[in-house]
Parts: structure tokens; sequence; C-alpha cells
């Protein structure tokens, strides 16, 4: 889960749609997929049939920055996003970055304790929560090598609950 959809994203179709964002190559390179995928609209269709991952955002709204959206976004996102979970019923709930999840939780939950990499020691609507360093080219001080770990982290997490999904 991002935090909102960037306006590249929004044109393409398809999350992290920059090409020198490093979330494609990462999810590749790890345990959560059983083949690589080509960036698209097409390679966001296949993850979720094929790998039952699936995406959205904390907010919506497209904006170039996060700095531009306000607690009512998150409060509005976060209402949306327990409807998809009660309708899609997940096994994960896998945030981009501990900005996203920050807010999500400061906002949306009312939470401000600070959040650790991996598993969280709460769920959101009974579905455990997972942080990973945000891909985004901007977060350079995560490797390639270091979010692709990070990335088996939640695939052996998930494996640990003993499901790909509910």
């Amino acid at each position: 889960m991002g935090l909102n959809p960037s306006p590249r994203s929004a044109e393409r179709g398809y999350y992290f749609a920059h090409p020198r964002n490093r979330f494609w190559p990462a999810l590749n390179a790890s345990r959560l997929v059983r083949a690589p995928l080509e960036p698209s609209v097409a390679a966001m269709r296949m993850l979720l049939e094929r790998d039952r991952i699936g995406f959205t955002d904390v907010v919506k709204r497209v904006t170039r920055s996060g700095g531009d959206l306000r607690a009512a976004d998150y409060r509005r996102g976060a209402e949306a996003l327990a409807e998809k979970l009660r309708r899609a019923d997940p096994g994960l709930l896998w945030f981009q970055g501990k900005m996203p999840f920050g807010a999500f939780c400061r906002y949306a939950l009312g939470r401000r304790e600070p959040c650790d990499w991996g598993a969280q020691p709460f769920a959101f609507e009974g579905v455990p929560l997972f942080v990973t360093p945000n891909p985004s080219p901007a977060n350079a001080a995560w490797s390639l090598a270091d979010i692709t770990a990070a990335m088996n982290a939640a695939a052996r997490f998930l494996e640990s609950l003993g499901s790909r999904g509910r």
C-alpha cells in the first residue's frame, strides 16, 4: 500500500510507474511473486490473479507530494480501505514505507506510537500489518537489495500465517 497515487502512476494506470522506482525490480527479485512481470496494467491484473497481491493507496487523491495531503484525506481513505478489506478479505496489509504507515496510523486510527519495519503489533479490520521501505528513488538510504530483502521478510511473514491471503 502506498501513500497516494503519483501523477505518473495515475496517468499510466498502474502503481509504481516511474521508471526509476525500485518497486518492480525488488518485487520481481523477491519470493512474493512466482515469475517476474513487466510493470503495466496487465501486470497489476496478473499479480492479483496469480500471486494474490492487490494494490491500493491510503489516500486516492493524486498529488505530487504526500505533503499536499490533509488529515481529512486520511480519514476518508481509512473508511474506503476498511470497506475494501471487508470485501477482499486479504491476508496482509502491506505498507510501502513508514511515512504512509505513520500517517495512516496517526490520522485514520488515532495512533501515534512509532512503528518498526516488518510485522506490526496490531491489525486493521482484523488484517495483519507489515511495513517495508519505500522503493521510491528519493529514498536512497535503502538499496535495491535491502528493499528486496524486506519483501522477502513479508513473504516469510505470510508463510508464517499459513496463508497467501485468506
